[in-house]
């Protein structure tokens, strides 16, 4: 089998850190974005990964170089010259998307996290013998997104209809799908929306299908929904595989600390906290709700909780940022500074404090 990732786009709501890579190579919960999906289409016996990119594919590649030879999966790039949409990509990877055995090919969005329940999705997709399956998840706020009306029963789905004023269903469309390669036949070599202009006519068709997506879901594309997509993605694991979280009379909740990190005496470390490889958090710190990446020293008695502290950063002592402040890689937050909600680019000194949310270029 055979997956496309569209990677696409320059990640400009997850900057700073986009700053400094490709979004899809941003940390989280301590491995890059896109590698907890290549590891997910693996496990179900993916041969082939092939990432949509029209933005520093090189760099993308080399990375995933390792990954390659580690997993046993080959990883090809297909590169947009123009941004393609979500369906245009399709058709550009037409020749790597098809081989001799005509099995149906993965789709996934490159910034949503999940369970990732992909053998549900082909034996849901063999069932029902339709021409696509997508996976739809429930949300509290339909009106917000496009909601997928589909029939109860069997899946199969009716129609689309966006941003509804009044209530027609709760689900909405998780971007994974799993698609016959006749799908690429609908599809021109342009910039096209899979959502908008492909879904629509296979569904009037009777051929598309939706799997309720089992366990949670988040789009982390944006500093506030990775904050709480980290909450999500460390509860499922306390579910499925507690061994993977830390433990410790520091510890409060769900945490992952790399086995490289030091941490110092007297910490608080917690709820939903993940502490990537050679971070050293001295005595008396505090975290919460954030991720450290790689790299970072944290010193004493810093506070840190809803934020995202980006690789190589130094936290002086005594500081405390909160409310979603994100620093880019290599900043310095001098000792006793108060940061609120601030974006700071990648190599800055932080020497006076942030009272309300700026961006700090």
């Amino acid at each position: 089998m055979k997956a496309l990732i569209l990677v696409g786009g320059f990640g400009t709501r997850l900057r700073p850190l986009t700053l400094s890579v490709p979004k899809p190579l941003v940390d989280f919960a301590n491995k890059p974005m896109i590698l907890h999906q290549i590891e997910a289409l693996k496990a179900v016996g993916v041969s082939e990964v092939v990432l949509a990119i029209n933005y520093q594919p090189e760099v993308m590649l080399n990375f995933l170089k390792d990954f390659e030879a580690k997993l046993d999966i080959k990883i090809t790039c297909s590169q947009e010259a123009e941004p393609m949409g979500t369906a245009g990509p399709l058709a550009l990877a037409r020749d790597k998307l098809i081989d001799e055995s005509g099995d149906p090919f993965f789709v996934l969005n490159s910034d949503v996290i999940s369970e990732y329940p992909l053998k549900e999705m082909i034996k849901f997709h063999k069932a029902h013998g339709g021409e696509a399956s997508i996976m739809v998840t429930k949300v509290d706020e339909p009106s917000k997104y496009g909601v997928v009306v589909m029939e109860d029963t069997t899946g199969q789905v009716e129609k689309f209809v966006e941003k509804p004023k009044l209530f027609v269903g709760n689900k909405i469309n998780a971007g994974i799908y799993l698609l016959n390669p006749s799908v690429l036949n609908r599809i021109e070599l342009r910039p096209t929306s899979i959502e908008k202009q492909v879904f629509p006519k296979i569904a009037e068709e009777k051929k598309l299908y939706a799997m309720v997506l089992p366990g949670f879901w988040m789009d982390i594309g944006m500093p506030k929904d990775y904050i709480t997509g980290l909450r999500l993605y460390l509860d499922s694991l306390r579910k499925k595989t507690p061994s993977k979280l830390a433990a410790g009379p520091n510890i409060v909740g769900n945490v992952i600390v790399d086995e490289t990190a030091k941490i110092g005496e007297g910490c608080l470390i917690g709820p939903d906290v993940a502490i990537g490889p050679g971070c050293i958090i001295e005595s008396g710190v505090r975290l919460s709700n954030c991720t450290i990446m790689r790299g970072v020293r944290v010193r004493n008695h810093a506070c840190i909780s809803s934020s995202i502290i980006g690789w190589h950063c130094t936290i002086g002592q005594w500081a405390r940022l909160e409310n979603m402040t994100v620093l880019g890689e290599d900043v310095h937050v001098c000792d006793e500074i108060y940061t609120n909600g601030c974006l700071i680019l990648p190599h800055k000194e932080i020497k006076s404090s942030l009272v309300t949310p700026e961006i700090v270029m």
